[in-house]
């Protein structure tokens, strides 16, 4: 009995000492994406200047340009970054537990396509018909218009691929298919019929950027994306019990119909609210549940919010390769995600048996 405690309790410091591990590596890469660009800025300078922040009693001099760069223009971007890195790896971790299947993620299965799809549909043509009918658009409208899309796709995907022995793997993939497919053609129709400006729009949104951060609407959508993010971490215990299937769970005493409600309603507003900040970013939710789930084991207790570390950490490297890697212009992060994170899937469904590789 005390040698199985000591195992649980030696798992449990392991498993904390992971986190703080990928704590100080998005610390690393915050610094990182803060210092690195077109003026190079001292780690130690930058870290001098978020003192200042935490501190602003302590007085410390430094170079006016260094800190508006690090404040007003990088500083925004840093943290949205953080936050839809952390909410897209979260919301595919949760739906990985949720479909009981290693192949569910915001991208793959057309949820980040709904939002995208809904959002230019507001820009194209609701943000004008809204003017029109009352005179003015609410400053809500794009991020609400968003969360509604993503919220639409996943209460189809959870629609067709219901069983009663559980989530089909081979009918979500193909609605995911169908969704991608169809998001796409209304996205083609709306490229078609927008002008110049709104092209440029349509762009943004299906590539993915981080380039257009204000602390105006970062701010905003910090606190909505950290309240989703809490509701979801802290369901940990739960995704647990509906591993072991529906009716266990129920037996262990939780309500599994609320906790679908929440998992699909919360994951899809956050999603939702980072696709309307920052455009269609793949792959985060398929790859780094997985990642942490090989680092951490399969305790969602301890995946949650390792990938909520973890998708911060790599949105931010990630978006440090595109605004370094073809300077002095900026190639869109969706690009850079894809890469990395299409042959990660694909030797998901290799892994799984669900393709088969020529011999």
């Amino acid at each position: 009995m005390n040698t199985l405690s000591e195992s649980i309790a030696n798992r449990h410091r392991q498993r904390l000492w992971t986190l703080i591990i990928l704590a100080i590596g998005l610390l690393i890469s915050l610094i990182m994406g803060l210092a690195i660009g077109p003026l190079q800025i001292p780690a130690t300078t930058v870290i001098s200047i978020l003192a200042d922040l935490i501190n602003p009693f302590v007085e410390r001099q430094h170079d006016h340009v260094q800190e508006t760069v690090v404040q007003s223009l990088r500083g925004p971007r840093v943290l949205l970054g953080m936050i839809v890195g952390a909410a897209l790896a979260v919301a595919g971790a949760c739906f990985q537990a949720l479909f009981r299947n290693p192949l569910a993620d915001p991208g793959v299965i057309g949820v980040s396509a709904g939002a995208a799809t809904a959002a230019v549909t507001y820009i194209v043509v609701g943000q004008q018909f809204i003017i029109t009918l009352f005179g003015y658009a609410p400053v809500y409208g794009l991020p609400i218009s968003a969360m509604l899309g993503a919220l639409l796709s996943v209460y189809l995907l959870y629609l067709f691929a219901n069983r009663a022995s559980g989530i089909d793997v081979a009918t979500l993939l193909l609605a995911g298919i169908a969704v991608n497919a169809f998001c796409a053609a209304i996205t083609g129709v709306l490229v078609f019929i927008s002008d110049d400006q709104q092209l440029r729009e349509l762009t943004f949104w299906t590539l993915g950027s981080l380039a257009r951060a204000q602390w105006e609407a970062v701010l905003p959508a910090f606190l909505w994306i950290m309240i989703t993010l809490l509701i979801l971490i802290t369901r940990g215990k739960a995704l647990n019990a509906l591993a072991l299937g529906e009716a266990d769970a129920f037996h262990l005493g939780f309500n599994v119909q609320r906790l679908k409600q929440i998992l699909i309603l919360f994951g899809a507003a956050s999603v939702g609210a980072a696709v309307a900040l920052t455009g269609v970013i793949g792959f985060i939710g398929l790859v780094i549940p997985h990642i942490v789930r090989l680092l951490i084991g399969a305790d969602n207790r301890y995946v949650l919010p390792g990938s909520a570390i973890a998708g911060a950490g790599l949105i931010l490297l990630a978006d440090l390769l595109a605004r370094i890697i073809v300077q002095p212009t900026e190639m869109p992060i969706g690009i850079i995600t894809s890469i990395l994170g299409a042959p990660f899937f694909l030797y998901l469904l290799r892994k799984r048996n669900l393709i088969g590789l020529p011999s």
